[in-house]
């Protein structure tokens, strides 16, 4: 069995975890010296090298990115690291600033460093204010440490870093849409090219990054690019948080190197809930394609599971046992998109509403017999026809869902899924019925 690698969640269970005197007496901020020791181009260098990539969905190579940054021309550029974390299920980025903040902003200064930007940007979730406030009073440490402001740590570097709280809106964790939300505008995806990495905040020369990537960089300072290589499989270096919820018997995050199987992951945690079994996953978060009981041995790493029709996207790992009905599951996700949509290109803006109003019918037993092959037609229209990748997202789990569980969606013709599936049966807590409806008992 693959072992667990906890490096981004190794202090997390210390005394005060998230304090500059916890951080440093567990060795926080040493990468940082080693790091301005060093030429930038150096620590940019062992970031590609170590073959770092995107931790925040994509995948994309993390220092190749921030080699497409064109030649200094006098001017500003800028790191705006991604905290909007918004896909469901996904529950890494936002323990990590909680439990570990100091982290992140000795990222945030290593990376600042190499790519030579001298004021960052942290976009976080308005809704988690604890969180907001906690990296407030880190960045405020760092600055009366010496590691933020101007000269940093006598190396003749200067950063400042701003927290903004956004508004809570799924899109904006879609870079380009974060960034004109940073500006102050509506936040929508903007038209590529030119990519951020040319024209991106304020026009100018900017590299997005997620949470967990920036936070990756210290140890691979720290330790090399072959000690981070060293980890995961050959294409996908490296450790990765997986957030792992729904029907098994230890939920959380559990850290572990890139190429371990959702078999040893249950394993970990206890294995599925007592007395049921694994019916279907998500591999990376509700925008990914589902996986079944077969996938069990797929490598979660970016080739492996794209190979096997998904993708890796957040290592969001919601698991449901056989009492749900993958037909309400995939209906809530169809909500979620429909009501997150920005509304700026048809395809999306009315894909969503109409995939909605299919799957309110089928979830109700109400479906009329050409629905299947309208929810797949509707989906059609919208993969690769959106203005940003929402719209995609949107289509994976219907498609997916349709392809292994055809039967569930044909029962909706006939028979509501809660009939077939007592919402009662996959409750996770104690649920008490209050009408139409179902509430947690207790809360109001």
């Amino acid at each position: 069995m693959t072992t667990l690698t906890p490096i981004l969640t190794d202090r997390w269970d210390t005394e005060r975890s998230w304090t500059l005197a916890s951080y440093q007496a567990h060795g926080g901020y040493s990468a940082l010296r080693k790091g301005l020791a060093q030429q930038p181009a150096e620590v940019l260098e062992a970031v590609k090298t170590s073959g770092l990539r995107g931790r925040g969905g994509a995948g994309f190579p993390t220092g190749m990115k921030w080699s497409f940054l064109p030649a200094p021309d006098g001017g500003p550029r800028y790191l705006v690291v991604n905290a909007d974390e918004s896909e469901p299920g996904t529950c890494k980025d936002i323990p990590l600033m909680m439990a570990d903040p100091h982290v992140l902003i000795e990222g945030v200064i290593l990376t600042s460093w190499a790519i030579g930007c001298h004021h960052a940007f942290i976009y976080l979730r308005g809704e988690v204010v604890h969180v907001y406030r906690r990296l407030l009073a880190a960045v405020e440490e760092a600055r009366a440490a010496g590691y933020l402001g101007e000269n940093v740590l006598g190396s003749g570097f200067d950063l400042e870093i701003t927290v903004h709280a956004g508004a809570g809106a799924y899109i904006c964790g879609e870079e380009t849409a974060l960034l004109d939300s940073l500006e102050g505008k509506r936040g929508q995806p903007r038209l590529k090219p030119p990519f951020p990495a040319v024209a991106g905040l304020y026009s100018r020369p900017t590299v997005v990054n997620n949470v967990e990537s920036i936070a990756s960089v210290p140890s691979i300072v720290e330790h090399g690019a072959d000690w981070f290589s060293a980890m995961g499989t050959e294409k996908s270096t490296g450790f990765g948080i997986f957030s792992f919820s729904g029907h098994v018997t230890r939920p959380g995050q559990y850290e572990a190197p890139l190429g371990i199987t959702l078999r040893e992951l249950i394993d970990m945690a206890g294995g599925i809930r007592e007395g049921h079994e694994l019916k279907f996953w998500t591999p990376g978060g509700s925008s990914t394609p589902i996986f079944t009981a077969e996938h069990l041995d797929v490598p979660l790493d970016f080739e492996s599971v794209a190979a096997n029709g998904s993708m890796l996207g957040t290592r969001a790992l919601q698991i449901f046992d056989e009492t749900t009905s993958v037909v309400r599951a995939v209906s809530r996700w169809t909500d979620f998109y429909a009501h997150e949509s920005c509304g700026k290109c048809t395809p999306c803006r009315e894909g969503t509403y109409w995939l909605r109003a299919v799957m309110h019918r089928l979830e109700a037993g109400q479906g009329d017999p050409g629905d299947i092959d309208l929810l797949v037609d509707l989906c059609d229209n919208i993969l690769g026809r959106a203005f940003c990748a929402l719209g995609d997202g949107a289509t994976s789990p219907v498609t997916s869902a349709i392809q292994y569980f055809r039967e569930e969606f044909e029962a909706g013709m006939h028979t509501p899924a809660s009939v077939l599936f007592p919402p009662e049966r996959s409750a996770v807590f104690d649920y008490v019925p209050t009408g139409d409806a179902t509430t947690v008992a207790g809360v109001h």
